[in-house]
């Protein structure tokens, strides 16, 4: 099923991105929140994302979420002269078919925080796009060498771990792997500097520089609820009034998901073996019983 909300076909393709009325093309694997977001933000800076997944209803939702974001930012915009949000959404394509990558030259991956899920989303990534396409993954916690290893171009997979709400963080991490090369690199940090973003380039490690901490600090104040030390809201009010955090590290998670905070701890606890990243079983108890956060409607607090 393709969903064709502008068309792709018989466009040229020209060196290092394929153009479309002066519009770059670029693949994006994942319609969660974080793919939603990518796409959003490529919307924004006059992309014509290809947003890939394999359930039909992730993608509807996901064009409709889209809508919705956009539609609100525009009646921010329309004093300024912006796009009218239905012209912008007709750059967009969603489809279940990962053939419509063939000719993209860069990819941004977001499924969920599994290594299995990576594998087979990679090794088919490889498999369907051409070979100087570049490979992004979007990942919490993964170290990128471990992903690039799953395709026959590691020197074309790179990290980039995008914040969310992507179209609001400013900043990425850039995380190139053992053997990604100095042209990815290059690459890479001119479509982020095309997309507006300011990037950190950190050296590849499983949860880099934000994950390795922000999951620490999450789980640690799920175990102060799991103790009946303080409620949730105590636990945030600490961070926002004293350290001057716009958000509470629960406030955070649950904008993250409870599920991926689990996962990306797993990872963390397998990478490092290290006790200290063992999850919290208050964390493991509410992702069991669907309680994940803003998603679900319902995690540390109810929305």
């Amino acid at each position: 099923m393709a969903i064709l909300l502008g068309d792709v076909a018989g466009k040229t393709v020209g060196r290092g991105w394929v153009m479309a009325a002066k519009k770059q093309v670029v693949g994006v694997v994942g319609a969660g929140v974080m793919g939603v977001g990518v796409c959003e933000n490529l919307l924004q800076h006059g992309y014509r994302p290809i947003l890939v997944d394999i359930s039909n209803d992730a993608l509807e939702g996901a064009r409709d979420q889209i809508r919705r974001s956009l539609g609100a930012r525009a009646m921010f915009a329309k004093a300024k002269g912006g796009e009218p949000t239905s012209t912008t959404l007709e750059h967009l394509t969603v489809s279940t078919d990962y053939q419509l990558l063939a000719k993209v030259d860069l990819v941004i991956e977001n499924v969920n925080e599994d290594i299995d899920l990576k594998r087979s989303v990679f090794e088919l990534l490889d498999a369907v796009t051409a070979s100087a396409c570049i490979l992004v993954a979007n990942t919490s916690c993964i170290p990128i060498t471990k992903l690039g290893s799953f395709t026959k171009r590691p020197d074309k997979v790179i990290g980039v771990h995008f914040m969310n709400p992507v179209p609001l963080k400013d900043t990425v991490e850039v995380i190139p792997g053992c053997l990604t090369s100095d042209e990815t690199i290059a690459e890479t940090r001119k479509f982020l500097d095309e997309l507006g973003k300011n990037y950190v380039i950190v050296n590849d490690s499983p949860g880099f520089i934000s994950n390795r901490v922000l999951m620490l600090t999450i789980n640690e104040s799920i175990f102060l609820l799991h103790e009946g030390v303080a409620e949730a809201e105590k636990v945030d009010t600490i961070f926002k009034s004293c350290f001057g955090h716009k958000m509470g590290p629960l406030e955070t998670a649950d904008l993250i998901g409870l599920d991926t905070i689990l996962d990306s701890l797993k990872v963390l606890l397998t990478c490092f073996g290290d006790s200290k990243f063992r999850p919290c079983p208050l964390l493991e108890k509410m992702v069991d019983a669907g309680l994940v956060g803003r998603k679900s409607g319902r995690g540390f607090y109810s929305y």
